[in-house]
């Protein structure tokens, strides 16, 4: 017969009172920290409040463009290509093109230099300090800067757009790729090691074989959302569909721009459909 639950919460009470007996430092109320987590909190509210203030933030405004925001969705309504939708699958195709090719680039340029800066392949802090410094300075400048510089450096078109994709994503897939490097199980390259293999050996039979699922995802992850960005840097002159975008949406061909904008929607998600099904093909099935 199972206890009461009174008799239970009685039980609960009394353990709870000897614990505090025998360990009063653990029950004792940390004021200190309660006062210094209250003053980080108003810190972050007085920070946002500033920032909503500078930036003239105003709800009127927000419930004022409602209003417009419903107008254009009507005027969305119903999406029409208009006799151009061979166009604009052209227009996606190459937005697919750049978003390929651009994160193909990136993985392939970043797969050996992340060896460089991961700790458990290099051992001298000075080099694997200056890999990591070059890798931050490629991801810290956003893609759209990126297309705007290729852009003069080699003219408007798509190379452009998947060269920007390229240098971006470049410095990102590095750190991921070193950071997969470092966490990998170090038995199986110390089982190399032991069976007489080199430094290389260990690289090549001990940590790539480990990692490389890990770095497959990662790459089959950026080639999803590198398609989103291809469609934005197409914005400013790097090819793809988003060229055809923007010029849409200043001329209000809301219709045409509501089908443009659903190519997109249906590609990503046949894209993320795929993608996810490959990366549980790869790394097993409790990949998400």
């Amino acid at each position: 017969m199972s206890p009461r639950p009174e008799a239970l919460r009685a039980a609960a009470r009394a353990d709870l009172a000897r614990l505090r007996a025998r360990y009063p430092a653990q029950f004792r109320t940390d004021w200190p920290g309660r006062a210094r987590l209250a003053a980080l909190l108003a810190v972050l509210i007085g920070l946002a409040a500033f920032g909503y203030w500078r930036l003239d933030f105003s709800m009127a405004r927000i419930l004022h463009g409602l209003g417009r925001l419903g107008t254009f969705a009507v005027l969305m309504l119903p999406p029409s290509p208009e006799g151009q939708f061979w166009t604009f699958l052209h227009a996606l195709g190459e937005t697919l093109g750049i978003a390929f090719l651009g994160t193909l680039t990136a993985a392939v340029f970043a797969f050996p230099v992340a060896f460089l800066a991961a700790r458990n392949v290099v051992p001298n802090p000075f080099a694997r300090f200056a890999v990591r410094r070059g890798l931050d300075v490629m991801r810290s400048v956003d893609v759209l800067i990126w297309a705007l510089i290729w852009i003069n450096v080699v003219g408007l078109g798509p190379f452009a757009g998947a060269l920007a994709i390229a240098c971006s994503d470049f410095g990102a897939l590095g750190k991921l790729f070193s950071e997969a490097i470092e966490t990998c199980d170090k038995r199986a390259g110390e089982g190399v090691v032991a069976s007489g293999g080199s430094r290389l050996h260990r690289i090549r039979f001990g940590l790539i074989p480990g990692v490389l699922p890990v770095l497959a995802s990662q790459v089959l992850y950026f080639f999803e959302s590198n398609t989103r960005s291809a469609t934005i840097i197409g914005i400013v002159g790097a090819g793809g569909i988003g060229q055809y975008l923007t010029e849409l949406i200043r001329v209000l061909e809301l219709q045409q721009v509501a089908f443009l904008v659903l190519m997109i929607l249906v590609t990503v998600a046949a894209i993320d459909w795929v993608s996810t099904r490959l990366r549980r093909a790869i790394i097993g099935p409790a990949a998400r």
